[in-house]
């Protein structure tokens, strides 16, 4: 999403501030990063910055124009994805999203819409999901207390237009159909993975950016907490044999993120494939334009829809071009 060089000018701005550094410290509870802290930092780092070979959204327009991404504007663009994340997870176990006091910021304060209780019918499954929404509004808490003032609201958010758009594209239901997230436990580990391999895919992006050592802390405790998330989601949909249906969702992922054919599902060549790794064993990464692309539906260069019908609130909003 940014240039390499600007990015780590932006990483060593921030360490180099000490207001910020006081601030993210407080944040995170402690003197050194706490695991909450070190998640919320990472996720920052991982969806606001792409790999090392990604396109910068500020092409060299000047200083003028790169500093208008700052450390800010990075951090709220994991606030907006991390709101997604926690509403999806708390509406699932407790049938309504985040509180209100959790929610109000800078930029137009939107609802969430399609959300309710999942029926669990596993204790199992039910304390899985209980434990990931604990971290997920962890997370958005964590990254409130670090921006302060300057913390944006949380956008508009669609869960049953979005879900139902993404699982016709995917080919799982029909034009006619619609798919609710929370209709029952199946629905939703479906949507959970759908987001969750998204995430982890995003915090490998940041790892060749990430140059100061207490940074690329956080990023490496984030992304560990994900890659749990993660796995545990596709284990449970491997289990349950739905791992043809995580097939056909990888590949409408594939379709939307560019032109590389990277993501894979939880089944290869009919046995399992819980960890998506290459020859070596290593996870492969997405920049934040192509996360966004994903999280918007939308092969194209836009600014909204899909489930932020109405964009994210903050600097950084704009998916990647169809190449």
């Amino acid at each position: 999403m940014f240039g390499k060089r600007y990015t780590q000018q932006l990483i060593e701005r921030s360490a180099e501030n000490a207001t910020d550094r006081r601030r993210f410290l407080k944040a995170a509870g402690a003197a050194g990063l706490g695991v909450a802290g070190a998640g919320a930092l990472g996720t920052a780092l991982s969806l606001g910055l792409g790999s090392a070979g990604a396109t910068s959204q500020y092409p060299e327009q000047g200083d003028a124009a790169k500093e208008a991404a700052s450390d800010a504007a990075v951090l709220n663009f994991a606030l907006n994805l991390e709101y997604l994340e926690a509403n999806l997870y708390s509406f699932a176990v407790y049938g309504y999203g985040l509180n209100d006091k959790y929610i109000n910021g800078v930029g137009n304060l939107g609802k969430v819409s399609g959300g309710h209780a999942v029926q669990f019918k596993s204790e199992h499954t039910k304390q899985i999901a209980q434990e990931i929404a604990g971290d997920e509004v962890a997370h958005v808490t964590f990254l409130r207390k670090a921006l302060d003032k300057a913390a944006v609201a949380q956008p508009e958010i669609d869960f049953q237009n979005s879900f139902t758009a993404a699982m016709q594209a995917a080919g799982i239901i029909n034009q006619y159909q619609t798919f609710d997230p929370f209709a029952s436990e199946n629905n939703f580990l479906l949507a959970a993975y759908l987001f969750e391999d998204v995430g982890v895919s995003a915090y490998k992006g940041a790892a060749p950016l990430v140059n100061n050592k207490t940074f690329l802390d956080a990023a490496a405790g984030i992304l560990a907490v994900e890659a749990y998330h993660a796995g545990i989601v596709r284990s449970q949909l491997f289990e349950r044999g739905l791992g043809d249906v995580t097939n056909k969702i990888s590949d409408a992922r594939d379709s939307l993120d560019g032109k590389s054919d990277d993501d894979e599902g939880v089944l290869k060549d009919g046995k399992a494939n819980l960890v998506p790794a290459d020859a070596n064993g290593i996870a492969f990464g997405r920049s934040a334009d192509r996360v966004l692309n994903i999280a918007y539906l939308n092969p194209d260069k836009v600014s909204s829809g899909g489930f932020f019908p109405r964009g994210l609130n903050g600097d950084i909003a704009t998916s990647g071009a169809k190449e």
